[in-house]
């Protein structure tokens, strides 16, 4: 889950724990135009302090007001809109007359966010579903594929660890991919056996391993919240995390290269019996076409085609770098210069 929701819970628990009475607020449906998603959460204590994030800073403010000016009046569980009309819009500054509705929840010591937060610590993906009216959670497992659930009566919520990335080789264009990576809140573990690319490897907050990459995969256990990216070049060392990683359900595999390449590699993987199917879910040549050519632009464009994939959203072959080239290989040039 998202390191920042993590810290909700965390707080939550540690305020409840030193006996604060918290309010855990929680997105559950927007429309229009909303700058946080379903799921992300906000944390209030009785004194006004707070952790986490629903809007822009404009829906917050009034939470913490009314705390303030009443107190901590909340017992039970409460579905509540924000930014029905264009004046309310306006007023709690909803961008292009947004509206979110937000689940407002009294925590106890009761409300299991301890025995939630065991779980996440644990791997474990968890359903968390609470009934409004009684305000009684219960946890339940949960897969990838699911997501947030709320009817009016019953709210569920899916937590668990953060998204993992595993990118095969240490090299400068892995540096910044990491770099990035980390600042979209993925887990970072970097293989490279070769020692000569390792040894002057400083990135902070980044794992680096020196085993062979298709023991790194295999070690990490890789689900349906791993992504693993091959930037090496060298078959050695990609094809062994390619070949385990597109036996496992990581939600995005891909390697670096160019077409031809990327053709070569795909005949290598059927020696590696693995099935049409399986290979056909390998990206490459990764990234999407913004005629990147430095090693912080080819990042970008890597990490836009990965964050394309873990939101489901489907992307038509022009805008990758493949179709993207093919049809400028395929394009007259006298059309190419007048930007046809």
């Amino acid at each position: 889950m998202d390191s920042v929701d993590l810290e909700v819970l965390k707080r939550s628990a540690d305020w409840v724990e030193a006996g604060r009475r918290v309010l855990l607020v929680t997105v559950v449906k927007t429309w229009g135009s909303s700058p946080r998603p379903e799921g992300a959460m906000l944390a209030v204590r009785d004194d006004g302090h707070v952790v986490g994030s629903v809007s822009g800073g404009c829906i917050e403010d009034d939470i913490i007001d009314r705390v303030r000016r009443e107190g901590m009046k909340q017992t039970r569980c409460e579905a509540v809109t924000y930014g029905v009309s264009a004046d309310e819009a306006r007023r709690f500054g909803l961008p292009c007359g947004g509206t979110i509705q937000l689940v407002l929840e009294p925590l106890s010591r009761e409300s299991g966010v301890l025995a939630l937060l065991r779980e996440i610590e644990a791997g474990h993906l968890v359903a968390r579903r609470l009934d409004l009216a009684s305000g009684f959670a219960t946890l339940h497992p949960a897969r990838a594929s699911d997501g947030l659930v709320f009817d009016g009566r019953v709210l569920t919520t899916i937590h668990g660890p953060r998204y993992r990335m595993l990118v095969i080789g240490a090299s400068q264009l892995s540096k910044y991919l990491a770099q990035i990576a980390v600042g979209l809140d993925y887990q970072v573990t970097i293989c490279d056996p070769r020692e000569e690319y390792t040894e002057t490897w400083d990135i902070p907050g980044v794992t680096l391993v020196r085993t062979m990459p298709d023991d790194t995969a295999l070690a990490m256990k890789l689900d349906e919240r791993c992504a693993v990216v091959a930037l090496t070049h060298d078959p050695k060392l990609d094809d062994l995390a390619l070949m385990e990683a597109l036996r496992s359900p990581a939600f995005y595999v891909g390697a670096l290269g160019s077409r031809a390449n990327d053709a070569k590699r795909r005949e290598r993987l059927k020696e590696f019996d693995l099935t049409d199917a399986q290979i056909a879910r390998l990206h490459g040549p990764i990234g999407l076409f913004i005629g990147s050519r430095t090693p912080p632009e080819i990042a970008i464009s890597i990490l836009a085609e990965v964050t394309a994939v873990k939101n489901g959203v489907a992307l038509p072959d022009a805008v990758k770098v493949a179709g993207a080239k093919a049809r400028l290989a395929a394009t007259p040039a006298c059309e190419v210069a007048r930007g046809a």
